[in-house]
């Protein structure tokens, strides 16, 4: 969800973060358990653009109200009380009474943090569509803001600038290793990601993550006629 926003939306095979032996396995759901979306109807409803920041405030930064909310979206209240409860239909967001300071008040807190979509044997076209949909408004989220900070770049600290940016490799592996992989970078973030204000140091500041592990070569059956690169 959020995290990549790394609470993490995250897409592809799905790796689960190995907790400890002494430490029982992350809830589903939650960031190095990610739920994987099979629902169409739930994708879709999740690809809205506002609906995706109301996510991803409350992820981050809530509870909420939907006059809290509606500052993000940029929408009215009464249109993000809509599309909360479309979220609360599917289980991704749900009331947080408990968190009113008056009682009248109607915070919102984020139930679902992490998930993936995966194309398997069961997937159907309807599922595929969907997933698409998706993953495609993550993607044009991800880069709008990537955007703004390559329009920016100059305005930030010279210690930002060099930490922040975008690095590109190539890896040769087999797709048990790829998994092996997935699974030690969700861990290598996890201290880091520090969804309570309260975990978080003084300077720090929130930096969106994407980790996009694409393959370089066809399908099986289109093998035989293409030489991989190099």
């Amino acid at each position: 969800m959020p995290e990549s926003q790394d609470q993490d939306h995250q897409h592809g095979e799905r790796a689960v973060a190995t907790p400890p032996p002494d430490q029982p396995p992350a809830a589903v759901g939650t960031p190095g358990n990610p739920l994987r979306l099979t629902d169409p109807r739930m994708m879709r409803a999740l690809a809205h653009p506002a609906r995706m920041a109301i996510w991803q405030y409350l992820g981050l930064d809530g509870p909420a109200t939907a006059t809290e909310c509606a500052e993000i979206a940029g929408l009215s209240p009464s249109a993000c009380s809509y599309h909360l409860r479309t979220l609360a239909k599917y289980g991704i967001v749900e009331e947080d009474r408990a968190s009113s300071t008056d009682g009248r008040e109607r915070p919102w807190r984020v139930k679902l943090i992490s998930f993936n979509v995966q194309d398997s044997d069961d997937t159907t076209p309807t599922m595929r569509d969907a997933a698409r949909l998706l993953t495609g408004a993550w993607a044009a989220t991800a880069e709008e803001l990537r955007g703004s900070y390559r329009d920016r770049e100059p305005e930030y600290p010279v210690d930002w600038r060099e930490a922040l940016g975008t690095n590109y490799d190539v890896l040769h592996v087999t797709p048990a290793e790829l998994l092996t992989l997935q699974r030690q970078l969700i861990e290598l973030l996890g201290p880091y990601r520090r969804l309570s204000g309260d975990e978080r140091p003084p300077n720090a500041r929130r930096v969106q993550v994407t980790v996009d592990l694409t393959p370089w070569f066809p399908p099986p059956a289109q093998q035989d006629d293409v030489t991989e690169p190099g």
